[in-house]
């Protein structure tokens, strides 16, 4: 960490210079991260929904743990839930655009995907467990809380249930003419070849993941320089920078009809964010990192609760058209959003 510890000492000129340009590289790979994606998904034959939410959710979150990881070790436990929740709530605004991208209709109707239904409701599960460590007793196992063995093992049993829905569902959706299916692609897998996608997509992961460090350390940065609060900091600069992959990938899988992908990818990747906590509690060596956490954390975490309800009441609704073609869960998840970012900045 003395690299680290270095670069957070720049100046403010350069801390921004290396902000934008982490940025940058974690918007511009995104795209490619997306094509490698949709073809690796037909390819491995789990479908859009599932590698979604476990390798394209993955990989695009790795810039978040990074950054998290980075803040954590450095001891600003603040920071590091701030970017790792912050980017839960701001991933889940990105799907607002992705459905404004989809003109033909509601995105959440088109998309329509059982997996994608259990995801959501394993992340609104999963974001409660930090709340209750945060208010319960501060105990450690391993240098960890148990809340972090946890989190991990709910995760893991969830996309198991995930999986196994998309190949035996209990019920299915209701098919209509704007209902757009996961259809494998044989032809981009036959024209990239196996080997040459996962080397491509692997690739694209290490180059977000250097950019996230970088967005990491300049966020650590922006504390000292800015003096706003490491939460205000994680939420509103670190997590939107590390978050870029969710939001280019979303819309470029929308605009190449792979809109299960697109959904799949926002809530597969906001429920592995919630392992940001698991990584930045073992990398935080004073204590639990869910007793670490504020009232402002706390209230980004109640936030992104709200937000994925919202989003998973339009999944089973389904409305079909609303204001512009999106439904009303998007108008409501940008609502939301900003109003918790107004208490936030000025409710402090």
């Amino acid at each position: 960490m003395r690299l680290g510890g270095r670069l957070t000492e720049l100046s403010l000129t350069t801390t921004l210079i290396l902000f934008v340009l982490g940025a940058a590289v974690i918007a511009a790979v995104g795209v490619k991260l997306t094509r490698f994606a949709d073809a690796l998904a037909d390819l491995t034959g789990l479908g859009e929904a599932v590698f979604g939410a476990v390798l394209l959710g993955a990989s695009t979150s790795f810039p978040g743990i990074v950054a998290s990881v980075t803040a954590a070790a450095s001891g600003h436990a603040e920071l590091a839930v701030g970017n790792a929740v912050g980017g839960i709530a701001v991933q889940t605004v990105f799907l607002v655009a992705a459905d404004l991208a989809h003109r033909r209709a509601n995105l959440e109707h088109a998309a329509a995907s059982v997996p994608n239904l259990i995801n959501a409701a394993l992340l609104c599960g999963l974001l409660a467990l930090p709340l209750m460590a945060a208010n319960g007793p501060s105990l450690t196992l391993l240098g960890l809380h148990p809340v972090s063995f946890l989190l991990l093992a709910i995760y893991v049993f969830g996309l198991r249930i995930a999986a196994e829905s998309r190949d035996v569902p209990g019920w299915r959706p209701v098919r209509t003419r704007d209902t757009l299916e996961d259809q494998p692609k044989t032809s981009l897998v036959r024209q990239g070849g196996a080997r040459r996608l996962w080397l491509g997509f692997a690739a694209s992961v290490a180059v977000v993941g250097v950019a996230g460090w970088l967005v990491g350390i300049a966020g650590l940065a922006l504390v000292r320089h800015t003096g706003l609060s490491e939460t205000l900091v994680g939420s509103l600069f670190t997590a939107t920078a590390t978050s870029l992959p969710e939001l280019v990938t979303a819309v470029a899988a929308v605009r190449q009809g792979a809109l299960t992908l697109a959904v799949g990818g926002i809530i597969g990747g906001n429920t592995f964010d919630v392992l940001f906590l698991v990584f930045a509690d073992a990398a935080y060596r004073e204590g639990s990192i869910y007793h670490a956490m504020g009232m402002q954390s706390q209230f980004l975490i109640s936030l992104s609760i709200l937000l994925t309800a919202v989003l998973l009441l339009g999944l089973i609704r389904r409305e079909r058209r609303g204001v512009a073609n999106i439904g009303f869960e998007s108008v409501a998840v940008l609502c939301f959003y900003l109003l918790g970012l107004a208490v936030l900045v000025f409710g402090r």
